[in-house]
């Protein structure tokens, strides 16, 4: 599989996000960390790429036994992406 998202390097507004139990809070120019609004628990990341000339989110976590982000996939809102991260715990 080749990915071919480029990641923005522009500033972004914080993504549209209609998910009632996450915040999300700024962690780069593209990077925004996606928190519980319950009890601010760290979930994952959000990255917003742009591929195909079309604006992407890509859900993200941290693996600490490679100390990397590790993508779980790419959607077309940002609501998909933090869904899958919730389901994904």
């Amino acid at each position: 599989m080749t990915n071919t998202a480029t990641v923005l390097a522009i500033p972004l507004d914080e993504p549209p996000l209609g998910l009632s139990w996450a915040r999300l809070e700024r962690a780069g120019a593209a990077l925004w960390r996606v928190r519980s609004a319950a009890d601010g628990r760290s979930i994952g990341h959000l990255r917003v790429v742009k591929a195909d000339g079309a604006v992407r989110y890509r859900a993200e976590r941290f693996h600490a036994a490679c100390g990397a982000l590790i993508a779980f996939g790419e959607f077309w809102t940002a609501d998909e992406a933090v869904d899958v991260l919730r389901r994904s715990v």
